[in-house]
């Protein structure tokens, strides 16, 4: 199949049924479905053929699935980008994937063209609506073109270990990972409403938001920008079944609940998803508590499709484990030192390779074992745990130290809302271990008392010598804490 079948079988079944929603302008499933094939009909029009990549720049709006499913019906490879991408970066991106067309939001028309210049990218801006984009092009294509390991989708990483990588995804390993996503993990049914606060862009939101929810007739309810209260807010009038979100939304949500606990209805949730990075067990005990509604923690990435393991609905959940792989999906650490290892994927869900880019696919994925550059340990009884990034691993006097180990006991400390560990330059030891905090609302506490407050409860080498107090500290487009601007921003 093409991911795009996967709209037009959904649509077959439940044609009437809301599939997507914005404010008030919603789509139903035949709705999507045929503008979607109008959108492939008005790409052939153009000369656009199957493989040729076209990119989308837009934010969680009601026009992203319609050009992501039409552009993939016309068997072309669909590049998503950050609408807040500046000029240099959309170059890059266009460049590297060899993009044809790139459609743009008009909020990012400026930036999009200025970087397309040079380039082999049409550029067409799209509007508010799709209507006078598709006034020429009423029929849909009636077939998809292009299927299984052709690649699908180019997912590009966030580039903090270089410049950014293309990941190619096929429509068989998107297909599979969004069929047991929805199937064995979140239990989706035509009943449920998913919030899509995760950006369609990034590979969480667009695979386990978005083709989750359509494959089987769910509601996707859109907001364009995370924001707690609106989020509660929708939670309470959509009458929101399923969240999904990156740990600093948890957070934010939770902070807001303790605030008001009576201000928003919000017994419809029935299931939390996490991912993107490790949960603070302190946040997960909270929320659940709070919202009387189980998180499931997961991990995955772009080259995963992305989905690799998660804590199952019908096993034990652990805290502050990422659970065991999916269906079809081997997990397994190498390099092991004192328990802790790189964690290793195999599976459907691993990438084709790197776009153009056969040395770094060569270094990254050895014998289908994908390299996912996380430190991981394994317990008796097949669960996985992120102990840190590789590169986030702080060495100090020769002694290794996993910053989530340190933030984990930050986040016990009732004042603090987001705590970020790294590590410092220093001259004798090699790197020193420091720590960026920010309170929460209304709370009160000094760098020296968070310094003591975890010098007492983890071991002397561990302990930030360093601490500094912030408003919010930097994050990237899904929310995920960026650990690389820290250091430069810390006063």
């Amino acid at each position: 199949m093409n991911l795009a079948d996967l709209l037009s079988r959904t649509a077959g079944a439940h044609g009437p049924r809301v599939a997507v929603e914005l404010g008030d302008r919603t789509l139903t499933y035949s709705e999507l479905d045929t503008l979607a094939g109008r959108v492939a009909t008005m790409l052939a029009a153009r000369g656009v053929t199957p493989r040729d990549r076209v990119a989308v720049m837009m934010p969680n709006v009601l026009e992203f699935p319609v050009l992501y499913y039409g552009a993939l019906r016309a068997g072309t490879v669909v590049v998503p980008m950050n609408p807040l991408l500046k000029e240099r970066e959309i170059a890059h991106y266009l460049r590297d994937s060899g993009a044809v067309l790139v459609f743009a939001h008009e909020s990012a028309a400026k930036e999009m063209i200025a970087g397309a210049e040079g380039t082999d990218a049409v550029v067409q801006v799209v509007p508010g609506s799709l209507t006078e984009l598709l006034s020429d092009h009423t029929q849909p294509a009636a077939t998809a073109v292009g299927r299984g390991e052709d690649t699908a989708v180019i997912l590009y990483t966030s580039g903090t270990t270089g410049v950014p990588k293309g990941a190619e995804l096929t429509h068989a390993g998107l297909l599979r990972n969004a069929e047991i996503t929805a199937r064995s993990l979140l239990r989706l049914g035509p009943e449920d409403t998913v919030l899509g606060c995760l950006p369609l862009f990034h590979a969480f939101g667009q695979s386990c938001a978005m083709n989750t929810a359509l494959s089987v007739g769910a509601r996707l309810t859109l907001l364009p920008r995370f924001d707690p209260a609106l989020a509660l807010e929708t939670v309470r009038q959509r009458r929101i079944t399923v969240f999904e979100g990156v740990p600093t939304m948890y957070a934010a949500l939770l902070a807001a609940h303790v605030q008001d606990p009576d201000a928003y209805d919000t017994t419809s949730l029935r299931l939390g998803v996490s991912g993107g990075a490790s949960l603070p067990v302190e946040v997960l005990h909270g929320f659940e508590a709070a919202f009387e509604c189980p998180v499931l923690e997961g991990f995955g990435m772009s080259e995963t499709s992305p989905v690799a393991s998660f804590n199952h609905p019908d096993r034990p959940r652990k805290a502050g484990s990422i659970g065991t792989p999916i269906e079809g999906v081997a997990m397994r650490l190498i390099d092991v030192e004192d328990g802790v290892g790189e964690l290793c994927v195999r599976g459907h869900n691993v990438m084709k390779g790197y776009w153009g880019r056969p040395e770094a696919t060569a270094e990254t994925v050895q014998d289908g074992w994908l390299r996912t550059g996380d430190l991981a340990r394994v317990d008796e009884e097949g669960y996985y745990y992120i102990v840190d990034r590789k590169k986030d691993l702080i060495i100090r006097g020769g002694y290794n130290v996993y910053p989530r180990e340190v933030e984990e006991v930050l986040y016990e400390h009732p004042a603090v809302a987001e705590a970020a560990v790294i590590g410092l330059p220093h001259p004798a030891l090699g790197e020193e271990v420091a720590a960026a905090v920010a309170l929460r609302p209304g709370a009160s506490a000094t760098a020296e008392e968070l310094r003591e407050f975890v010098r007492v409860r983890i071991a002397p080498y561990k302990y930030p010598r360093e601490v500094w107090l912030v408003e919010t500290l930097p994050k990237g487009a899904t929310g995920k804490i960026l650990k690389r601007e820290i250091a430069a921003s810390r006063p």
